[in-house]
């Protein structure tokens, strides 16, 4: 199916990357269904992009990645309101931001996906051990970039 982002322009998404949000997005209660878009070929970020908005996306990606032991303790009725009964058929993503040079992931607020219905809920945590803005990365400057290969 195509979709138009405005980041990429029209886009043509694989069904099976469609993702339902019952009750929408936190800020976002009236947009359900988001398009999971890989960024590049073996990345780890992906944009959850909103199949009828083309200016609303965020960028996520698997929180396991920058902190190996992480666990979304998920109460059983939001297991429930996407259809699982078993934790192991989820799917968890942060949702991440840039700030200044560095990119920070919402562990407070994390994305959790039912991957056999394609059905997600945006959780809000109240575990203090995780933030909304946990530090994942820096992103080199584009001047100290351009210094290096030169």
């Amino acid at each position: 199916m195509m979709i138009e982002t405005s980041r990429f322009g029209p886009t043509e998404v694989d069904e099976n990357r469609f993702i339902h949000f019952e009750f929408g997005v936190l800020g976002f209660p009236n947009e359900k269904d988001y398009a999971l878009i890989q960024t590049a070929e073996g990345s780890g970020f992906y944009w959850l992009q909103a199949v009828t908005r083309a200016d609303l996306a965020f960028v996520v990606c698997d929180p396991r990645l920058f902190v190996p032991d992480y666990r979304a303790p998920v109460k059983t009725e939001e297991l429930d309101q996407i259809g699982l009964k078993n934790p192991d058929g989820a799917q968890v993503f942060v949702i991440v931001n840039k700030v200044d040079d560095l990119l920070i992931g919402n562990f407070q607020g994390p994305v959790v996906i039912n991957v056999e219905t394609r059905e997600a809920k945006q959780l809000v945590l109240s575990d203090k051990r995780y933030s909304t803005r946990h530090p994942l990365m820096r992103i080199p400057r584009p001047s100290a970039v351009a210094s290096k290969s030169a």
